[in-house]
């Protein structure tokens, strides 16, 4: 099995599971007390409501037009994708077994709902899919709209559903579902932008030679020289760029400062980097 297959195999096995953990979350927290966070999944749960359909047959329904409404717009590379987590997410719903739990405390549902739920999303989303409803929704949407992240625009959506099940349930479980939603919210976003960021460092010193050799020998990272001129000396510089993961950093402002002292660096967060040593770039 190559690398390709290997990473292939990661994403679905990832895929499956944030979408268990997101069926977990809907029919034995959100569901047993009508707690209604949105999504088809609030939907669904409306619907076992008002006529005792079942989550997982109205979950899979309320997906087809958005699946064929997504064909044309995403390829079948993401559909391929959401297809698998819509159909995990399903079976969930259908063989997951019921054990309710708080149910006695409506913080504690929506607080640890939103926590349970939020790593299923992240973990469906950083594998370049969705489970379907309003999450593909939302995916379809952030393509226009490239400056807000497709959790971000899930909210939104998600605040419409909410006000559906306000009616339905009571003001109060819908203040509550608004916790639950925050913190899915924040959750995923942590897991989808833990696993990219890095870290950017600038480094001016006398010693740019020496310190490009140290960074590109012990920690096997590129290094970048700039050519750039100090305005108040006017004395040409060489400016070295260089790109390491967060836990790399400590090490490699110790080398700058083991060679120079008086070196100037400046560290920056980086939310992608996409190329050799980082996160293989994928269509």
């Amino acid at each position: 099995m190559n690398q390709k297959q290997k990473l292939l195999v990661r994403d679905y096995a990832l895929i499956i599971l944030g979408s268990f953990i997101m069926g977990f979350a809907i029919k034995n927290i959100y569901d047993p007390v009508g707690l209604v966070t949105g999504g088809v999944s609030g939907l669904a749960i409306i619907a076992k409501n008002q006529w005792e359909v079942p989550l997982w047959i109205t979950n899979t329904v309320l997906n087809i037009p958005l699946f064929l409404a997504s064909v044309k717009l995403k390829g079948w590379s993401f559909i391929k994708r959401t297809l698998v987590a819509t159909v995990s997410l399903s079976l969930s719903l259908y063989v997951l077994p019921e054990i309710p739990f708080l149910m006695d405390d409506l913080f504690l549902t929506a607080l640890f709902g939103g926590i349970i739920s939020g790593i299923g999303v992240g973990l469906v989303f950083v594998c370049q899919a969705t489970t379907g409803g309003t999450d593909m929704l939302a995916a379809l949407i952030q393509r226009k709209f490239r400056h807000y992240s497709i959790a971000q625009i899930m909210q939104v959506l998600d605040a419409v559903i909410v006000l559906v099940g306000a009616q339905i349930f009571g003001i109060t479980y819908a203040l509550y579902a608004l916790i639950a939603i925050f913190a899915v919210s924040k959750i995923s976003d942590g897991i989808i932008e833990g696993m990219k960021f890095s870290k950017a460092a600038f480094i001016i010193s006398e010693k740019s030679e020496e310190i490009s050799e140290a960074i590109m020998e012990k920690l096997d990272r590129g290094v970048t020289g700039l050519d750039a001129r100090g305005m108040y000396s006017g004395q040409k510089k060489n400016v070295l760029f260089c790109v390491v993961s967060k836990k790399e950093i400590v090490q490699l402002k110790e080398l700058v400062v083991g060679h120079d002292s008086q070196a100037f660096v400046i560290v920056s967060d980086v939310r992608e980097v996409l190329g050799e040593g980082f996160i293989e770039y994928r269509q």
